[in-house]
């Protein structure tokens, strides 16, 4: 009795142990006899645990083993400062700040003994040549370029109503003008790349009407021309047939389900007087909406053959984007992310030499895209020479992103970078763009509070003397003794007294290709 009283008792157990032991013994057999992987084959079953710790690598990172100031893109530090902002929590710090300030990484404005005490609650930038008929007002922050289809219907909505509440302007990319950017009524920036979407033919060829037509719209503010992008500069995309859904296609022009491509260049030019003929062209068509460019710099002789162009034939953009080789949300082969275009703070000053050596930085505004998520950011891009910030990343944060690096599988946890419907489900439009306008105003509320300890009146009396960046642990210098700064005309005046003297003789109005020198 007592025997079967036992027995009994290992039934359950033994149930327990074939249940976890038959499939084991079965993974384990196919592990042995598959051809496909080494490991596996060697050590079947056990070697599939380095697959899982591979899958938890970057969580674990992130969470666990990550410092505050560690982490990239973003450290736990400039994520936090941007969740607190959206939310309206504190976002002060106690205890002074966590940086080395002797590192070589370290630099700051300089404040006045005598600040202001008071300043105007906002500041804009009004965009347009004297070309332009109808220039645009726009905020110190808005919305980088991000198309519908890499971000999803819901995160392109909270974005736009975000931006309307905060009257700042959102950037399409180059996606098309999708029926949820105009859902909410925001002020958009139209990016034209390489495919045309929403402006092309049957042959994905450059079609004046549709863009005329859609140009028409009063939401859209001004039109920019994307040359290239700091998430991989110089490289075209495509984007599966399978992935181009009804919405999509409607978006850009396409047929769905047929594969759409980004070609790497432009068919509409391939000089820089036929780029800026180009631009006049969109500026007489939009009804004289300022029109502009986009572009991360690599040869500089190319930037500098784009002014060439401007002055040689009278045609001026009216604002320039310069984007850093920081990247974006745009996913990219690694050698293309981490070797290829040049980094904001670079291209930015060249941008701005360039155009003040020419004597037309007064007409052409700049902006600055790369990593910026905060009012210091903003402050020392201003004081490099931008007119005002673009944000893409920060304003995926604000959203709830949390970083996950899903951004190309289409599994974005968040519902930000994701077209599955049951991911976007997470993502409430309704509670997201009140922490989109908030980050945006909380930032810029910051930017006017480090202007008036600075002491002055607007930002962009902000130099680079008055930013100073540590060259090694016992020197450091203000920005103007460590780049050059070109008075207005100096290059015109006399470029051989320049660093950008073989730039300028190499560049050609006619051409990209570097001129013999």
């Amino acid at each position: 009795m007592i025997l079967l009283t036992a027995l009994c008792a290992l039934v359950p157990a033994l149930s327990w142990g074939l249940l976890i032991a038959v499939p084991a013994l079965l993974v384990t057999a196919w592990d042995f006899f598959q051809t496909e992987h080494t490991l596996r084959r060697n050590y079947p079953l056990v070697a599939r645990v380095r697959w899982i710790m591979e899958d938890l690598r970057p969580f674990a990172r992130a969470y666990i083993v990550e410092g505050d100031l560690e982490g990239r893109p973003f450290n736990h530090d400039e994520r936090s400062l941007v969740y607190a902002r959206a939310k309206g929590e504190l976002d002060v710090h106690p205890f002074g700040t966590e940086l080395d300030v002797y590192s070589d990484e370290y630099e700051w404005l300089a404040h006045s003994m005598v600040p202001r005490t008071d300043a105007p609650k906002e500041w804009r930038v009004n965009v347009g040549s004297r070309q332009c008929s109808r220039p645009y007002s726009a905020a110190l922050l808005n919305i980088s370029a991000m198309s519908f289809g890499s971000l999803s219907a819901n995160a392109i909505r909270a974005l736009n109503k975000g931006a309307r509440a905060g009257n700042f302007y959102h950037d399409t990319g180059e996606g098309g003008v999708s029926r949820h950017h105009l859902s909410e009524g925001g002020d958009l920036v139209w990016e034209i790349g390489s495919g045309y979407f929403g402006c092309r033919d049957s042959r994905g060829n450059f079609d004046p009407e549709r863009f005329a037509a859609t140009a028409a719209n009063d939401q859209i503010k001004m039109i920019e021309i994307k040359l290239s992008q700091g998430a991989k500069p110089g490289h075209g995309g495509v984007l599966p047939g399978p992935k181009v859904t009804q919405e999509i296609a409607e978006a850009r022009g396409v047929q769905e389900g047929e594969e759409c491509v980004s070609p790497a260049a432009h068919s509409t030019f391939s000089t820089p007087i036929e780029l800026v003929e180009w631009a006049a062209r969109l500026r007489d068509l939009g009804g004289g909406k300022p029109v502009g460019a986009k572009l991360c710099i690599g040869k500089p002789h190319e930037f500098f053959a784009l002014v060439k162009a401007m002055l040689e034939t009278g045609i001026r953009l009216d604002f320039l984007v310069i984007d850093g080789a920081e990247g974006g949300t745009g996913a990219a082969p690694v050698e293309f992310s981490n070797r290829v275009g040049m980094p904001l703070r670079e291209g930015l000053i060249l941008a701005r030499n360039a155009l003040v050596g020419a004597g037309l930085k007064d007409e052409i505004k700049l902006a600055a895209a790369g990593k910026v998520h905060s009012g210091a950011g903003i402050a020392m891009n201003l004081g490099l020479g931008a007119d005002w910030c673009n944000a893409g990343r920060a304003f995926m944060f604000a959203l709830g992103c949390v970083q996950s690096m899903q951004c190309h599988t289409d599994r974005c946890p968040t519902g930000v970078a994701t077209q599955d419907p049951a991911r976007q489900r997470g993502l409430v439009v309704e509670d997201k763009w009140e922490r989109v306008a908030r980050f945006q105003r909380q930032t810029l509320a910051t930017l006017r509070e480090m202007v008036m300890a600075m002491g002055y009146d607007n930002p962009w009396q902000i130099n680079p003397a008055a930013i100073s960046q540590r060259l090694d642990a016992v020197r450091a210098e203000p920005l103007d003794r460590v780049h050059r700064f070109l008075q207005p005309g100096e290059l015109l005046a006399d470029p051989d007294a320049t660093p950008y003297a073989r730039y300028w003789h190499a560049a050609q109005a006619g051409s990209f290709i570097a001129a013999a020198t």
